[in-house]
């Protein structure tokens, strides 16, 4: 029998409650990469419930045969999967939850009809490659339905994952005008880098909390990875796992820069590379960070797609697969020698993801301008209110704000805000956020 998982709280426990305690439930269909912690939140859940039935379709065949073999009235559905599992079906009683529901797709057209005839039963659904099944249906429930975002484990996540509650509300009360102890800062500085290491998969934080063994950490992070390298023979018939693999390795070896379809040491097309991207970009493993012109909001009205970086879900998974030093990251006082790919940007793309509402999915931005001798790169561009602030990511505590100035001059910016490993502090309209409290930043 597989180990229980301890589980740690997530940020995303306390929406769900306030979902629970609704008088009509939209039902929800949790989104986000594979082995995030969707189910396990789900459990949790479960909790503040008399009754909980879970259904992993994938394995389910009976249950799944009770969706196909006739029609998705709820009433009906719940007298037969209760009369299946033995477990009562009871509005405002039962939370119903169903696993792995891409294996079903009449389950994801019933969601629809639960809201419409049975509104006060509590419904979620999730699936690990949920999105190739969304895919191919044009609608599942445009307003009867609410779609809520998962990601790993945040920093936040992680203190608290570890008793280190104080030194988390230390950090966010913390700002410019009353900075963090310097102890405590240096102390978090170095919490920083192990999570960096360690990442936010559940998996990890679990065993690094459990052991507090990196090398252990190291071996969860490697069989993590052949799993999800495992999926990829799942994402499309038609697509051979080993292109997949290709745009997957690519992806790692290009972060930090700009994604090129013809930089692979494979023997595929930009077309094939192009496909493959847009699979892993669907299972949540990749995140897009697009270029915009930045000229006003939205700021996805003026984009370029054809310029955009790619990073990985977890920064975890990129250490492990990059092969770094353990020691280099955790032992240098900066990330120049050790940032190949740029971790440290990875890391505050993550965080601003993380941080976001859970209702919508978020999109990352970036600016850049090529000119001869006037070349400008911002890391992220993030719409405040009705401000467009620039954020700047350094990998050690100094460095020069040239792109920061002549972007803030171009585009008339209030305010910039630098990341590094600094203390709280500011320079003019530029506040200097620490890597660690990026995610603290109210946008």
């Amino acid at each position: 029998m597989k180990n229980e998982i301890t589980y740690f709280n997530r940020l995303i426990d306390r929406e769900l409650v306030k979902w629970k305690n609704e008088d009509s439930h939209k039902p929800i269909i949790l989104r986000g990469a594979r082995q995030i912690g969707k189910s396990a939140a789900v459990r949790n859940l479960a909790k503040h419930f008399d009754y909980f039935l879970e259904i992993n379709f994938e394995e389910a065949k009976t249950a799944r045969d009770a969706f196909e073999n006739s029609d998705l009235t709820p009433q009906l559905l719940c007298e037969k999967l209760s009369a299946i599992y033995e477990i009562p079906i009871i509005e405002g009683k039962t939370l119903l939850f169903f696993d792995e529901i891409q294996s079903c797709i009449p389950a994801i057209s019933s969601l629809r009809f639960f809201y419409e005839k049975m509104p006060r039963l509590h419904v979620i659904a999730a699936g690990s490659l949920l999105e190739f099944a969304l895919e191919e249906i044009p609608s599942f429930g445009v307003g009867r339905i609410r779609s809520m975002f998962m990601y790993p484990f945040s920093f936040a996540e992680f203190l608290e994952a570890n008793g280190n509650m104080f030194l988390l509300e230390a950090i966010q009360k913390a700002n410019s005008q009353n900075p963090l102890d310097s102890v405590l800062h240096e102390k978090t500085v170095y919490l920083l880098k192990l999570f960096m290491l360690i990442g936010g998969m559940p998996e990890v934080v679990a065993t690094y909390v459990k052991k507090k063994n990196l090398l252990a950490c190291q071996h969860t992070l490697s069989e993590l990875t052949e799993t999800l390298k495992t999926d990829f023979a799942k994402y499309k018939a038609r697509t051979p796992a080993l292109q997949i693999a290709a745009a997957f390795d690519s992806v790692i070896k290009q972060m930090g820069g700009k994604f090129k379809y013809s930089n692979n040491n494979a023997e595929y097309s930009i077309y094939q590379m192009k496909q493959a991207v847009e699979l892993l970009l669907m299972a949540g493993l990749v995140i897009p960070v697009t270029h915009t012109s930045a000229n006003g909001i939205p700021l996805g009205a003026e984009i370029n797609p054809k310029f955009r970086k790619l990073m990985l879900i977890d920064t975890g998974i990129f250490q492990r697969l990059l092969g770094l030093q353990l020691s280099d990251v955790l032992l240098s006082n900066d990330f120049d020698a050790i940032n190949k790919g740029g971790i440290a940007e990875m890391f505050v793309g993550l965080e601003l993801l993380k941080s976001s509402s859970f209702y919508e999915q978020t999109h990352l931005y970036y600016w850049q301008r090529e000119e001869k001798n006037a070349r400008a790169e911002i890391d992220f561009v993030v719409q405040k209110n009705m401000d467009i602030v620039p954020i700047e990511v350094k990998s050690g505590k100094s460095g020069k704000m040239q792109s920061m100035h002549l972007f803030m001059k171009e585009k008339k910016s209030k305010m910039g805000i630098r990341t590094s490993l600094e203390n709280f502090t500011e320079y003019g309209a530029i506040t200097v956020v620490p890597l660690y409290a990026i995610g603290n930043v109210n946008f």
